[in-house]
């Protein structure tokens, strides 16, 4: 009777013995995945991408992939809904279910492309991308979107990213100017800000015309998307850091969007994943935090397969200065 007793005794003790290292375990593993969700959340920048990296399917899909990959925030493309960049119009339905569908993934959407060639020759254009802007403009409230992404834009015909001889021109200039001023009231009526992207192709190359054009335009709607693998004209590469400072010093406290991507070569704009070039992104990350840029920093000029590793880059260098800082 007592060996029963006994036998009993100790099943029952080294089963509620399991069962307590069973929670523990689970517990030990809760607050794992815990405490990296809350390093993640304590990076003082968002990393983020543009949605249409994910090339094919909903939109459901493609953020999914985005949720699976650890991105916080996208920048959205109205083709990735099945439209066109720049559409004509947007049924009204639609909207909700972007929102509902980043919303329910824990996805921000932080801004959405409007990119045209505010520079091209023909007025008639220029005016189409307006217009096109106008129902992208608004079309945010409705998607808790708040920053258009556009380019200056170049003289060139057929490719807004491709450099012209006659974008140093003041004809240049003063067309850019006014399709600029033209977005910039309708931003100001649909209460969004538009964030241009200086770029060595485009008419605003430099952070210097950058700086000319928001003085110029002077206003609280009018911001910038920053692209560090953007600045460099031919032969500049090896003033990088000397660069990246003069850019931040003068347009520093009007980025509210930052592009990832890499360089190989001045002269052009970058076009590699982010941490596969030249570009100092300890000392781009760096610049961004001095200034208090909180995100999103956004990813593109990568395949599906390279968003791993790159988000796994960004947060390896965003950490680093966190950590630093504290």
């Amino acid at each position: 009777m007592n060996k029963q007793l006994n036998r009993r005794t100790f099943l029952t003790t080294a089963t509620q013995t399991a069962a307590i290292a069973f929670a523990s375990g689970r517990l030990a593993i809760a607050e794992n995945n815990a405490a990296a969700a809350s390093t993640q959340k304590k990076l003082p920048i968002q990393i983020g991408i543009l949605l249409g990296t994910f090339r094919t399917g909903t939109i459901e899909a493609r953020l999914d992939a985005a949720k699976a990959a650890g991105i916080e925030a996208v920048q959205l493309s109205m083709d990735c809904a099945g439209l066109p960049a720049m559409p004509d119009s947007i049924a009204p339905e639609l909207l909700p279910q972007i929102r509902s569908a980043a919303a329910s993934r824990g996805i921000k959407l932080a801004s959405v492309s409007g990119t045209f060639n505010m520079c091209h020759p023909d007025a008639e254009y220029r005016q189409t991308g307006l217009r096109r802007l106008r129902v992208l403009a608004e079309a945010c409230p409705q998607l808790g979107i708040s920053k258009i992404h556009l380019c200056t834009g170049t003289r060139d015909r057929t490719s807004m990213w491709r450099n012209h001889p006659d974008n140093n021109t003041p004809e240049a200039w003063r067309d850019m100017v006014a399709c600029v001023r033209e977005a910039t009231e309708i931003a100001r009526q649909a209460r969004i800000t538009l964030a241009f992207e200086p770029e060595v192709n485009n008419v605003v190359n430099s952070a210097q015309k950058a700086r000319r054009l928001m003085d110029e335009i002077g206003s609280p709607f009018l911001k910038v998307t920053l692209d560090a693998a953007n600045l460099f004209p031919a032969g500049k590469l090896p003033q990088m850091k000397e660069i990246l400072d003069e850019a931040f010093a003068l347009i520093g406290k009007d980025i509210v969007l930052a592009h990832a991507k890499d360089l190989d070569h001045d002269g052009d704009a970058g076009h590699l994943p982010a941490g596969q070039g030249k570009l100092d992104y300890a000392h781009y990350v760096a610049l961004l935090h001095k200034h208090r840029f909180i995100g999103p920093l956004l990813l593109h000029s990568l395949s599906e397969a390279q968003v791993p590793g790159c988000v796994a880059f960004l947060r390896e260098k965003i950490g680093r200065i966190a950590s630093s800082k504290k």
